[in-house]
């Protein structure tokens, strides 16, 4: 699959911008604050209905303008698809497929796969669990729509029990109501567990071999599923903590406490790794996710790359660039020294410059 054009209205510092995108790598280059995050931005929300750097919707309109429109035409399996995002200050975002519109934002996940790749993600090693539950939940929500109303479902059970702990602060007799909220924690709980250990198995054996290829064959990786609790002791310990959750007045177990695990001979690289193996593996990480939407699409996912290069040494840059030779790529960056000294093939450049944007050669660039 690729992404055509992308047509931007008041979005962010673009007043009107329409871009026309090569199937193989694009560049966005310009300084920093110019506006070359927001295209990918676009893009992200075009294929998630979700902004990549949270926040609310109304966050994205152009500073003076009450509402915003992004318009994105992909071709996938040989067919063109129009989706249309309306973005507005006071109401929820308007969604249309091919100018249907859609009534639940879900119906859009599935038809344009993305996988984003920022500077920030290179620290989700070690940063805290909420990092790796978000990449575990941002994955399987874009091929499982099952596991997407569930992530959903659990969510707000999970909002309302614990409200309902709250106010048992003030109403001891609201006890008996918490059993209800308990039971479909559980249900929910246990499809979400048991869908995210299948994504970490298979996946474990994706990077375990990219990450011996990037490391030169010295470092094999382990990554391992921590859920919180057993599926199924879930509602034995559920039950066990009420007392406990009740002083907290929040539900201290379950899979909103999930986490990742990755080792290195034995050692957890979350906690004791380098900065170079952490880095490492989690470029790793975020190559196995192409990789794994591949083989569970039977297509390419569309590669947004926002200013990860400069992060990286040369050789993982080098490791990254061959790598994603088959798949569609936009990349934004500083300046092109990268690509040219490592004769990386280019198939379009933008220069973007205050919210202009304009295309050049590679001689002009």
């Amino acid at each position: 699959m690729i992404i055509k054009s992308i047509e931007l209205k008041n979005f962010r510092n673009y007043e009107v911008l329409t871009l026309s995108f090569d199937e193989g790598t694009n560049i966005l280059y310009g300084d920093n604050a110019q506006g070359k995050t927001n295209i990918l931005e676009a893009a992200y929300l075009s294929g998630t209905t979700k902004s990549h750097r949270g926040g609310r919707d109304k966050e994205m309109i152009r500073f003076g303008s009450d509402e915003a429109h992004v318009r994105t035409i992909i071709e996938k399996n040989g067919r063109e698809y129009q989706i249309d995002i309306h973005l507005k200050k006071n109401r929820t975002k308007g969604i249309a497929i091919d100018k249907i519109p859609i009534r639940k934002a879900s119906e859009l996940f599935g038809i344009l796969n993305i996988v984003l790749f920022s500077p920030e993600d290179l620290n989700i090693i070690k940063n805290g669990p909420s990092e790796r539950r978000r990449f575990m939940d941002s994955e399987l929500c874009q091929i499982d729509r099952i596991y997407l109303s569930d992530l959903g479902t659990y969510n707000r059970i999970l909002n309302q029990r614990n409200k309902l702990l709250k106010d048992m602060v003030y109403r001891p007799d609201l006890k008996d109501t918490l059993s209800v909220w308990d039971s479909q924690l559980v249900e929910t709980g246990k499809r979400i567990i048991a869908r995210r250990r299948e994504f970490v198995e298979e996946l474990r054996g994706i990077i375990h071999d990219i990450h011996f290829r990037i490391s030169g064959g010295r470092e094999e990786i382990l990554l391992t599923y921590e859920p919180d609790i057993d599926d199924i002791f879930f509602a034995d310990e559920l039950n066990r903590a009420r007392e406990r959750d009740r002083k907290l007045c929040q539900t201290s177990v379950g899979p909103h406490r999930d986490d990742l695990s990755f080792s290195i001979g034995g050692v957890d690289i979350r906690r004791f790794g380098s900065q170079g193996q952490q880095r490492t593996s989690a470029l790793s990480l975020k190559l196995s996710e192409i990789l794994f939407v591949k083989k569970r699409i039977h297509d390419t996912p569309v590669l947004l790359l926002d200013d990860v290069l400069s992060e990286l040494d040369s050789g993982r840059q080098n490791y990254l660039l061959n790598s994603i030779c088959d798949t569609q790529t936009i990349i934004t960056c500083t300046g092109l020294d990268e690509f040219v000294r490592n004769r990386f093939q280019i198939n379009r450049v933008f220069e973007v410059c205050s919210g202009q944007v304009t295309e050049k050669t590679i001689k002009e660039a």
